[in-house]
């Protein structure tokens, strides 16, 4: 009887143990799943470090892209990941080698959340295709998006393949869709992103060498994509775009900085420089990309006459909230320049802050203004590293612009 006894206590704790050992985070690679529309799932890969220690981390996988975050926890048997960057986080409950949850943005009241699921182990974004095209996708495309409202917009895709795996984005005049990442399937290629902000999975299919047809899915809908290859392909002129109205010449504004002291470009701090003035959102990852090219150009450069300000515009109205997400912002890119709150983002709040401004259309848009104090030039979007030779190209053409307004 003693001998049954302790054999039931053996087999009690052993399945105690599995079921622990089970149940937690694994060190190691994931393939996280998250709903966009059509019942379509977006897959994106992420390593988990340091689980089961209080440096627990995850980092999301895009390509070259490398995006860390950290205080992952537990709250009773949920696992917490938190996306401090875009005010949001992950929760699920793991059962094995699975984590089924939800995608949850704070920002938004009573936020639904978008679903996840996880696996661990799965090295593979997208599933290997028995048979590829013979088509590459490699190179500059037109892209034309198709809203479902019948609205189109031309945009560029750059793209390359190594081993049947391909990277690259797609620029818009808002900024581009940073660091794509897919394969190819039977009859084209589909690609995913996930940087903490929001899903994306686009699906195409070529109609030949030089062409193809698709859909971008968000969670907010879905979008169609035609595409034709071409090598010059480009986008509008990005100084073309936003200008300032008719009678002016220069801004008038004052805002608050963090610390709640008004800024304004008379200020001594100002006067007689070249200004780059950034209007931003800590919540918009192109202003993210432009940042973190920013914030080292301007240690390097300052001491040449040369100041940047950047005025953000938040998702609420209110100074304290900016301050958290903007603080934070500025300790993750070590951000020296000031960072001042134009108000909530939407263009009545930008028009009220920068009322000199017509026809701002993009979250990040750049102002050049020269020693006098006068806007020379106004830059629409950014188009950031993972857009490779356009990258290059626009840290050329940003770094002679200032040479010239220096000179003067």
């Amino acid at each position: 009887m003693l001998k049954i006894q302790w054999t039931v206590y053996l087999l009690a704790a052993l399945l105690i143990v599995s079921c622990q050992k089970q149940n937690t985070l694994q060190n190691g690679i994931w393939k996280g799943e998250l709903s966009v529309a059509e019942n379509k799932k977006a897959p994106f890969l992420f390593e988990v470090s340091d689980a089961g220690t209080d440096k627990a981390s995850v980092t999301l996988l895009n390509g070259v892209e490398r995006v860390k975050l950290d205080s992952v926890h537990f709250q009773s048997d949920t696992l917490i990941i938190p996306i401090a960057a875009y005010d949001a986080y992950i929760e699920g409950i793991i059962s094995g080698d699975a984590i089924e949850g939800k995608f949850i943005k704070n920002y938004i009241e009573n936020d639904p959340g978008v679903l996840f699921h996880a696996t661990f182990g799965v090295k593979e974004r997208f599933s290997p295709a028995e048979t590829t095209p013979d088509t590459r996708i490699d190179g500059k495309w037109d892209v034309l998006f198709i809203s479902e409202e019948g609205d189109t917009t031309r945009n560029v895709g750059v793209f390359k393949s190594e081993n049947n795996v391909v990277t690259g984005s797609i620029l818009t005049n808002s900024g581009d869709l940073r660091f794509l990442e897919g394969a190819y399937t039977g009859s084209g290629v589909d690609l995913s992103a996930f940087g903490g902000l929001s899903p994306y999975l686009i699906e195409i299919q070529f109609s030949n060498d030089s062409a193809f047809n698709g859909k971008f899915y968000t969670t907010r809908g879905v979008t169609e994509i035609i595409g034709a290859r071409n090598d010059y392909a480009e986008l509008a002129d990005p100084y073309s775009l936003a200008k300032l109205k008719p009678g002016y010449s220069s801004l008038g504004f004052n805002l608050p900085n963090l610390e709640g002291q008004n800024i304004s470009l008379s200020d001594e701090r100002y006067r007689g420089k070249v200004v780059v003035v950034s209007i931003l959102g800590s919540w918009c990852p192109n202003c993210l990309d432009e940042m973190e090219f920013l914030a080292p150009w301007y240690d390097e450069n300052k001491d040449r006459g040369v100041e940047v300000i950047g005025i953000a515009f938040e998702r609420k109205n209110d100074f304290d909230y900016a301050k958290t997400a903007l603080t934070r912002l500025k300790n993750r890119y070590g951000t020296n320049y000031e960072i001042l709150f134009g108000g909530e983002v939407g263009r009545e709040s930008v028009a009220n802050a920068l009322p000199e401004v017509e026809n701002f259309s993009s979250y990040p848009t750049t102002l050049f203004i020269d020693k006098k104090g006068e806007v020379r030039k106004i830059h629409t979007g950014f188009n950031g590293p993972a857009t490779g030779l356009f990258y290059e190209e626009f840290k050329k053409d940003f770094n002679s612009l200032i040479d010239s307004l220096l000179s003067e």
